[in-house]
């Protein structure tokens, strides 16, 4: 799809001391992905958005000095800077996402504005320090660097639930859904989907 001769892809490199970061995504595309960070867990969460957001996404991460926060922290980053170019002035889309997942006994809540002005409450509720391997200030900081790099305004709640595994998974799944509501876009807008004039 192209809006105004923009199309909604991207392709990037994070190349850093810390770490190598090769992506390229499509926000337009059928939830497809090809996912290789070297943390199992952490292909499963960005597997899981790209199939409950639509985009497909197409990501090599390598760590460069061994530290696994700095690859987590990382790809949050890149990934949240690939969808805020490939978003692009972001004049026809919806702004707005919600979206409420379950997965077994756990709930999560995520509702965006992708208004460029970067707000994030995120209350996933974990109990563990550690989950499948990844701490879990290293979960909690993925998604802040993500959310914090599409440049938007996001809330992220695990309404209830009993395994932390399963909350991760409902947050981002519920993350995907609202954010694929958001970046839709609409054939009726005229001018812009704020009253300010500009995003």
């Amino acid at each position: 799809m192209i809006i105004e001769g923009h199309q909604r892809t991207c392709e990037m490199e994070r190349r850093t001391k810390e770490v190598n970061i090769v992506t390229k995504i499509n926000l337009d595309g059928k939830g497809n992905s090809n996912v290789n960070t070297g943390i199992d867990f952490l292909d499963h969460i960005v597997v899981s958005f790209s199939k409950h957001s639509k985009i497909d996404i197409d990501l090599k991460a390598k760590s460069e000095d061994g530290i696994k926060h700095h690859l987590i922290e990382d790809t949050g980053i890149v990934l949240g800077q690939a969808i805020d170019r490939a978003l692009g002035n972001r004049e026809s889309i919806n702004r707005f996402g919600n979206a409420t997942v379950p997965m077994d006994e756990s709930v999560s809540s995520v509702a965006v504005d992708l208004i460029k002005r970067q707000y994030s409450h995120i209350d996933m509720k974990l109990e563990r320090e550690k989950i499948e391997n990844i701490s879990q200030e290293d979960i909690i900081h993925f998604f802040q660097s993500f959310i914090g790099n599409i440049n938007c305004c996001m809330h992220i709640i695990v309404q209830y639930g009993t395994n932390d595994h399963h909350k991760i998974e409902s947050a981002i799944k519920a993350t995907a859904v609202a954010l694929r509501n958001a970046i839709g876009i609409d054939p009726n807008s005229e001018g812009g989907p704020t009253t300010k004039g500009m995003m």
